[in-house]
């Protein structure tokens, strides 16, 4: 001890070393990271290295700004320096100074405050952890190089099947496999996933077959009430790195003994006519249908040009190479544009897009602000890139130029668990950053602009036609908005550079008229073409298609359908008595069973928004098996009219039950008897 004194006397130096922690990150994580160290390193005297322009003063620590370091530490000896790598190149001249003084010292955290010493002798180890891989994935080794490793996957055997509505001799069945369990409505998936289960209840008994970890009562009894059994399989704990297989790495993630086996004996068990798997990643399990929430390998396309590194091309060329095949296996592909049909040649592609409840989501009046809303879960990794985007490269501009301007942010359920950038999270006192929400709606009526600054996207966003649904004006990237058909300055407005961002966010907060013109015109959109209702109605055709030919199809009528359409109306003594040629002048529908026709429907379109019902009937032998409500639901219309002979109580409960109410009256409508008629209206 006298020697190791003597020396550092002759160094001019301290002989206790000190703690240097070097705050290169915002000012939250900061200061976690400095309260960690405190607690492992209790008796050594404590220092903090921030930038000039953000100086601190914490109890118990000397704070020092960079351009004094020298000055302050001369006669220092530092025995440690904590360095934060949570951000970006503001924060890079911090990470130097530590580097320069204690090369040997550094003990490195991430955003998630896990530490990691970095030296020569863990290069690879260190260097991964300074690009942002978390701690636990660091050390992974592929099962084929180190088949003796304990660290492995984990398959859970267990799994949850729970009972929903009775099942209907009636109703085909149809069972859908989801990565996602689609409750809360969290996230875009779980949005669509939702809303169709919620159409397709209507004409088919479904099972659905589900990933998720705990579930909260409140959670699963919405999808009960729509499915006929729900199967639920623990997420599976996959250890091996991304880059040590030829598939995908999400394939292989959900790739589930137990998820196979319940769905092969259930299938077999309930006799199920159509499987329809949910994401591309899922498709390993196999089935009939095959819906792509969007072309995975275009998404890693988009990456690739911007990053232009090793890693962006063998992820891009192994999605294309797997996304391809699988989608071939497939009798029908649902993707979200017609876009998205183009690139998937060789499978048979349909177009079904992403909808909007308009019931839910209702115009309203905004605020006297200027707030803005970005709506994305990081669990989808291009929200990530637009959040950073829009952040760093387009925030502090209308910080500067804009009084009072407000961001609101929604990142899905624990986002900081999905966050997988270097840099945490941009917040400041303008910005709220909520996780989950369980409802966004009052989020929208709160918001003047909707802000979608993705920088690479597939598929369409749910976002932008939440926002045309509530009149929120959108200001989007080109390919944020792909997809949905709308027009840069008339129903959305677009801008790809930050400049351009920012200079269209400040023009539309300035100009209410034009904000207010774009919204209404974008609604009158998702009024026409992104309805729920009618989509449904597409997945019905979809799937109705696939069944086998003792299901109900409804098809337009044609002169060859006659005869049959004539001996079901003489068969059927309360159905308006036409000649039958005369209905091909108008819009005719009929349902077919096995070649045969049960039913027939005829209308007429008044006007955009309004159909007229002139005849419906339905084959005596067929009646109560749910052929007139099909007839019915194929059409399109937000306004329905019908008449209904009075005596008839069976017609006039099934069109109650379908949504009409009675408008009005007309005596002695009806001959043969004579009876008046009750007129009735949906409105959709």
């Amino acid at each position: 001890m006298r020697i190791k004194h003597l020396l550092y006397k002759l160094f001019r130096k301290d002989p206790e070393a000190v703690v240097v922690s070097f705050l290169a990150g915002p000012a939250p994580v900061a200061l976690g990271m400095l309260e960690q160290i405190r607690i492992l390193v209790p008796d050594r005297e404590h220092y903090a290295v921030t930038l000039d322009d953000e100086p601190v003063d914490i109890a118990g620590v000397t704070c020092i700004r960079l351009s004094d370091i020298d000055q302050t530490l001369r006669r220092k000896r530092i025995g440690l320096a904590p360095v934060l790598y949570a951000a970006g190149p503001r924060y890079r001249r911090l990470r130097r100074a530590a580097w320069l003084r204690a090369p040997h010292k550094i003990l490195a955290f991430n955003e998630r405050l896990e530490r990691h010493h970095l030296s020569l002798g863990s290069a690879i180890s260190s260097w991964l952890f300074v690009r942002g891989v978390p701690l636990d994935r660091i050390f992974l080794r592929p099962g084929w190089l180190v088949p003796w490793k304990r660290d492995r996957s984990v398959f859970p055997v267990d799994a949850e099947i729970h009972d929903g509505r009775p099942l209907s001799s009636g109703r085909p069945r149809i069972a859908v496999v989801s990565p996602y369990f689609p409750y809360p409505l969290s996230h875009g998936g779980a949005v669509r996933i939702f809303h169709m289960l919620r159409e397709a209840a209507r004409d088919f008994d479904v099972f659905l077959f589900s990933f998720a970890g705990t579930i909260d009562p409140a959670d699963l009894a919405p999808i009960l009430a729509l499915c006929a059994k729900v199967i639920v399989v623990p997420n599976n704990r996959y250890r091996e790195p991304r880059w040590s297989t030829l598939e995908p790495p999400e394939v292989p993630e959900f790739r589930s003994p137990t998820m196979q086996r319940l769905l092969t004996e259930l299938r077999h068990q309930y006799e199920i006519r159509v499987v329809q798997v949910e994401y591309t990643h899922m498709a390993s399990y196999g089935g009939d249908v095959l819906v792509e929430h969007d072309v995975t390998f275009d998404l890693y396309r988009q990456i690739h040009e911007r990053e232009r590194t090793f890693s962006s091309w063998w992820n891009y060329h192994r999605w294309l190479w797997y996304e391809r095949r699988v989608a071939a296996n497939f009798k029908r592909v649902v993707v979200m544009s017609e876009k998205d049909t183009a690139l998937l040649p060789h499978a048979d592609a349909r177009s079904i897009p992403n909808g909007v409840d308009l019931d839910r989501f209702q115009p309203q009046s905004e605020p006297i602000s200027a707030r803005l809303l970005f709506v994305g879960s990081f669990r989808h990794f291009p929200n990530i890139v637009a959040y950073r985007y829009f952040t760093e490269e387009v925030w502090r501009t209308l910080r500067a130029n804009v009084p009072g301007i407000a961001l609101t942010a929604v990142a899905g359920p624990e986002p900081e668990l999905y966050w997988n950038s270097p840099m945490p999270p941009y917040i400041d006192d303008a910005i709220e950053l909520h996780g989950f929400v369980r409802d966004v709606q009052p989020l929208y009526v709160n918001s003047n602009v909707v802000i979608v600054p993705t920088k690479v996207s597939a598929g369409t966003n749910l976002k932008v036609l939440e926002a045309m649904a509530m009149e929120r004006v959108v200001v989007s990237t080109t390919s944020g908005c792909a997809g949905l058909g709308l027009e840069h300055g008339r129903s959305v407005w677009i801008a790809d550079t930050a400049e351009e961002f920012a200079e269209a966010i400040e023009q539309l907060l300035a100009n209410p008229d034009l904000r207010h013109r774009i919204a209404v015109a974008a609604r009158e959109i998702a009024e026409t073409q992104f309805n729920w209702k009618a989509l449904g109605w597409q997945q019905f055709d979809l799937w109705t298609g696939l069944l086998p030919e003792g299901f109900v199809r409804v098809r337009a009528g044609s002169r060859e359908d006659l005869p049959q359409i004539q001996s079901i109306q003489t068969a059927t003594r309360d159905a308006a008595h036409w000649e039958p040629a005369n209905y091909l002048d108008y819009d005719l529908h009929v349902a077919e069973l096995r070649g045969h026709i049960v039913g027939f429907l005829v209308s007429r379109r008044v006007d955009d928004d309004e159909v007229e019902v002139l005849n419906l009937a339905v084959d005596t032998e067929f009646r109560r098996r749910g052929i007139g409500t099909r007839l019915l639901r194929h059409i399109d219309s937000r306004q329905v009219f019908l008449e209904v002979r009075e005596s008839n109580e069976v017609a006039q409960n099934l069109y109650r039950k379908l949504g009409f109410a009675e408008i009005g009256r007309r005596e002695k409508y009806y001959d043969d008897p004579v009876e008046a008629a009750i007129v009735m209206r949906l409105s959709r």
